[in-house]
Formats: C-alpha cells, sequence, structure tokens
C-alpha cells in the first residue's frame, strides 16, 4: 500500500505510527487547500512580503525567492511556512479576484474551452 492517496497525494496513517495527529492534520490542511481550488494569481513569480495564512498562488514556470525551484506548483501558505503540491491534469482553479476559471493540463493552467 502506498503512503499517499492517488489523486490528491494525501498522507494515510501508517500501522504502529507515532503521532498519528500530525498525518492527519497534514491530510486535512491539503485537503482544505485542493478543494475547491482559488488562488490570488496564476503565473505568480515573486512571494509576497506579508503573507495571508491559506492564500494559494499557481506559480509561473521559474518563481523567485522563496519559491524558487518550484515553478508550475500551487504555494500555499499553511502554518507560518509556504508548502508546495503539484497539480495533476484535469484539476480545476478559480482566480478569487476575478472569478476566471482555469484547468490543469500538461502544459499548465489554460482557460476552460465551454462548448
Amino acid at each position: 500500500m502506498s503512503d499517499t492517496s492517488a489523486n490528491l497525494s494525501l498522507p494515510f496513517i501508517q500501522p504502529s505510527q507515532a503521532q498519528k495527529h500530525v498525518t492527519h492534520n497534514e491530510a486535512i490542511a491539503r485537503l482544505d487547500l485542493v478543494a475547491q481550488l482559488a488562488v490570488v494569481a496564476f503565473d505568480a513569480v515573486t512571494p509576497p512580503a506579508a503573507p495571508v495564512e491559506g492564500a494559494a498562488y499557481a506559480l509561473a514556470s521559474a518563481p523567485q525567492g522563496a519559491w524558487a525551484g518550484r515553478g508550475g506548483t500551487i504555494a500555499a501558505f499553511q502554518n507560518g511556512g509556504w508548502v508546495f503540491i503539484t497539480p495533476r491534469a484535469g484539476w480545476i482553479a478559480v482566480a478569487a479576484d476575478t472569478g476566471r476559471l482555469r484547468v490543469m493540463t500538461a502544459t499548465g493552467w489554460k482557460a476552460p474551452v465551454l462548448d
């Protein structure tokens, strides 16, 4: 059995694991981030000077500062630090300020094609 779930990479509690609440809380925090995914910005390059707890950013291919080397991921500020999640093809996110939708594809975030 894997250590994480197949779709959201939520950590599983392992048999005989100490401090099970840590793994459970990590899974809840990750689920809180990716369910109904709303981002402050798409193609973000520079971390904000004063990040807000829970704020998420869809990073550009070559972000800078604390986000360097994490291009193409979702950066979320949780528990006073940055957490990075790799989005999978098919994920949908909305820009919190404009309400515009984007869908993750093999080549990055794209505007959805609506028939």
